[in-house]
C-alpha cells in the first residue's frame, strides 16, 4: 500500500464519537430510573473486579492547589482503555458550582479510536454509591437494615438509594453540620419509602446503626468518627477521605477492625489508611468478591471500607452507560477525530476546506 492510497468508507473504521452531554445523562438516568442504574453498574463493577488481572492499573495522577485537587484516573484491559477527569474543589459551592465535576472517555484499545465522551459528574454519584453497596454486600451483616449518613451533600441520596435497593436497607439517621444539606437530603427521599430520623449529631446518628457512611467534604484531617461510636458488628464505609491530608475515621477505629480497600498504592496515599504505618495490614475488595478472602469473619466483627474511588469503577461505570445510551438512542455523534482520505497526511486536512 503506499503512500498516496486513499481509503474507502468501507475499509476505514468508524472514527465517529458518541457524546453524552448533563442533560444526555439526565434523560438517560431518568428513562432507566436512578435503582436500574445504580444495580446495572454495579453488576458491571462486580464483573470488572473479578477480572482484577486482566487490568493494566495505577494510582490516579493527581494535581493540588491551596483550593482543591483535579486528578487523571487512567485504566485499560486488552479491549478497552478508560480515564476520568475529575476535580475536587470544597469551597465550589460558595460561588455557584459542584464540588466535584468530571467527565470520562472510553476507547477502543486496538485502535485508540474514542468511542465515548461522557460526562460522568452524575455518572461518578451513581458509580460511588454502587461501589459503596457492592462492598456492603461483601462485608455488612446480611440482616443491616439501619444506615446512618453522616454528610449530607451531593452524593447522599445516590448512597441512599443504593443501600436501599442492594442492601435492603430502611431507616436513614442523618447528620450535617449543615442543617440545609440535611433538609435538602430529606425532601429529595421524601417518596423513597424509607424511614427517615434528623439527628443533631454524628454520635446520635449512629446510634443503632449496622452500615455508617462518611461523606464529608471538607480537605481536612478529620475525626468525624471516633472509636466510642462504634458499636460491634457495625460496617463503616469510609467515602469522604479521598487524597492526601483528609481523612475522616479516627486511626483506633483503623486498629480496630479489618479494612477493605480497592486498590492499595492509591489507598494508602489518599484513603484513611494514610495515617497508618505502611505494612498496615488491608484486603483488596475484589479478593473477597473472587473468594480469595472470607470478607467479615463473624457477627460482632467491626469492618470497615477505605473507599478512595478507583479508575476500575469508571470503567465499569461507562461501559454501562455507553450500552445503555446506544440501546435508548439516546447521545449525539461528534468528529472528534478529523477524517482524512489519506491517514499520513494530516495538513490535507486544512487544504480540503
Amino acid at each position: 500500500m503506499t503512500a498516496n492510497t486513499t481509503f474507502s468508507s468501507a475499509t476505514r473504521p468508524n472514527v465517529a464519537t458518541l457524546y453524552l452531554s448533563a442533560p444526555e445523562m439526565v434523560r438517560l438516568i431518568c428513562r432507566q430510573g436512578v435503582k436500574a442504574c445504580i444495580a446495572g453498574i454495579a453488576e458491571n463493577i462486580r464483573a470488572d473486579f473479578l477480572r482484577w488481572p486482566d487490568f493494566d492499573k495505577s494510582a490516579r495522577v493527581a494535581n493540588h492547589s491551596e483550593d482543591g485537587v483535579i486528578e487523571l484516573m487512567p485504566i485499560a484491559d486488552d479491549r478497552l482503555y478508560s480515564f476520568k477527569y475529575v476535580n475536587g474543589h470544597p469551597k465550589n459551592t460558595r460561588i455557584g458550582l459542584s464540588t466535584v465535576m468530571a467527565f470520562g472517555v472510553l476507547a477502543d484499545v486496538a485502535t485508540g479510536i474514542p468511542l465515548l465522551l461522557s460526562e460522568l459528574t452524575l455518572t461518578t454519584a451513581l458509580r460511588t454509591a454502587a461501589t459503596s453497596a457492592l462492598a456492603a454486600q461483601a462485608l455488612a451483616r446480611p440482616d443491616s437494615r439501619v444506615l446512618a449518613l453522616i454528610g449530607n451533600g451531593a452524593q447522599s441520596e445516590f448512597q441512599a438509594l443504593a443501600f436501599q435497593h442492594l442492601m435492603g436497607i430502611e431507616s436513614l439517621r442523618l447528620f450535617d453540620v449543615d442543617p440545609a444539606a440535611t433538609a435538602k437530603l430529606v425532601a429529595n427521599l421524601n417518596h423513597s419509602g424509607l424511614n427517615i430520623t434528623v439527628c443533631a449529631s454524628t454520635a446520635e446518628a449512629v446510634q443503632g446503626a449496622d452500615i455508617v457512611s462518611t461523606l464529608t467534604a471538607d480537605k481536612t484531617n478529620a475525626t468525624i468518627l471516633t472509636p466510642d461510636m462504634v458499636q460491634p458488628g457495625m460496617h463503616i464505609n469510609g467515602v469522604g477521605g479521598d487524597c492526601p491530608g483528609k481523612t475522616e475515621l479516627h486511626a483506633d477505629i483503623l486498629q480496630r477492625g479489618s479494612v477493605f480497600v480497592e486498590f492499595t498504592p492509591q489507598t494508602r496515599t489518599e484513603g484513611d489508611i494514610q495515617q497508618m504505618p505502611h505494612d498496615f495490614a488491608v484486603t483488596e475488595l475484589w479478593q473477597v468478591l473472587a473468594g480469595q478472602h472470607p470478607g467479615r469473619l463473624h457477627a460482632e466483627e467491626v469492618t470497615v471500607f477505605d473507599s478512595v474511588g478507583f479508575a476500575l469503577e469508571d470503567y465499569s461505570a461507562l461501559r454501562y452507560m455507553l450500552e445503555t445510551a446506544t440501546a435508548l438512542g439516546l447521545g449525539e455523534t461528534i468528529a472528534l477525530i478529523p477524517e482524512m482520505a489519506d491517514p499520513k497526511n494530516l495538513f490535507g486536512a486544512l487544504l480540503a476546506q
